[in-house]
């Protein structure tokens, strides 16, 4: 009888991805919902990564191992990830959704003749059913889904659905080794693509205001600049803002621009694209200013103001200054 749960950990050269810690939290959540334990799979002999894993509130951590999996190929995780999975046969397979495992994991789902739950924003567990929630049409709808049939279920949630800090630590679970067969691998690995430096680097910016499409101009920017000086902060802009040349290219963040995780995140006039929220949904606190009650940015935000930005960022602005005189 399938049980438990299994969360896919994603690591490159010792470093895990920070989504994977996501996938995590989701699978806590699940399996407190569902009364089923939680494990984690590492993929190659990594002790220090497994180590890492370990230290989270996890019935085990299972350190898949094979010379194969030393650099990634879509070959061989799927395959590793199949003797996982059928080794330790689990009723859900959770993984973070990022390139890497939008790579390989349809191919690991149509293994096991499933689909794959993909691109999850929320979850919910009613007993034995869990329906997840995924965007569709570019956030401008929510589709409802409850897999069917025999397990295993295998879902990939969005990153910012839940947040790598709400993954529960414990006192340090059980790492198993575990030999996997890995079968011919088709493809041969290139070397780690390096991104350009950027001129700006917002990755380190505690505060950050950022604009999108409701600033309507260029010489309203102005306007957020001023709330972003009064904070202490920087200036950023959603992938239309710079594409018109109001802003850097420096300045964007998103899927195509940077990643940032400030300690505060204003949104003025964005509405919340998937481009978008995978650069800045771990920020510690996200504030979102839109007219638009059905944004998508309310799904993530912390505190959110229904109201038009030129009328919000101007009263924002003079409070805050009077706070610091």
């Amino acid at each position: 009888m399938p049980n438990g749960i299994l969360v896919f950990i994603e690591h490159r050269q010792g470093a895990i991805n920070k989504t994977s810690f996501e996938a995590v939290a989701a699978a806590q959540a699940l399996g407190a919902g569902a009364g089923q334990d939680v494990s984690a799979v590492v993929l190659g002999a990594d002790a220090g990564v497994a180590r890492e894993v370990a230290a989270y509130k996890l019935a085990r951590v299972i350190s898949a191992e094979n010379p194969k999996l030393a650099d990634y190929t879509s070959d061989a995780y799927a395959d590793a990830m199949e003797r996982v999975v059928r080794a330790r046969d689990p009723q859900y397979v959770l993984l973070p959704h990022t390139y890497l495992v939008r790579d390989y994991a349809p191919k690991l789902a149509a293994r096991f003749g499933k689909g794959l739950v993909s691109d999850c924003i929320r979850m919910k567990a009613e007993g034995p059913m869990v329906t997840f929630t995924r965007r569709l049409f570019l956030g401008k709808m929510d589709a409802d889904v409850v897999a069917k049939g025999e397990p295993p279920v295998f879902a990939t949630f969005q990153s910012g659905a839940y947040r790598a800090d709400q993954a529960e630590r414990g006192e340090g679970a059980q790492v198993e080794s575990l030999p996997v067969e890995v079968g011919e691998v088709r493809m041969q690995p290139e070397a780690p693509f390096q991104e350009v430096k950027q001129a700006v680097d917002l990755s380190k910016a505690d505060v950050i205001v950022a604009i999108g499409r409701g600033i309507k101009s260029q010489e309203n920017i102005a306007l957020a600049q001023k709330l972003a000086d009064a904070l202490g902060g920087d200036i950023a802009a959603s992938r239309p803002i710079c594409d018109a040349g109001w802003l850097p290219i420096d300045r964007q963040i998103g899927s195509s621009g940077q990643t940032v995780a400030p300690k505060l995140y204003v949104a003025l006039g964005i509405s919340g694209a998937i481009q978008h929220l995978v650069g800045m949904k771990n920020s510690s606190t996200i504030v979102a200013v839109n007219k638009d009650p059905e944004a998508p940015i309310f799904d993530i935000a912390d505190y959110g103001i229904v109201g038009d930005l030129f009328e919000v960022v101007p009263v924002l602005t003079e409070e805050i200054k009077k706070l610091k005189s």
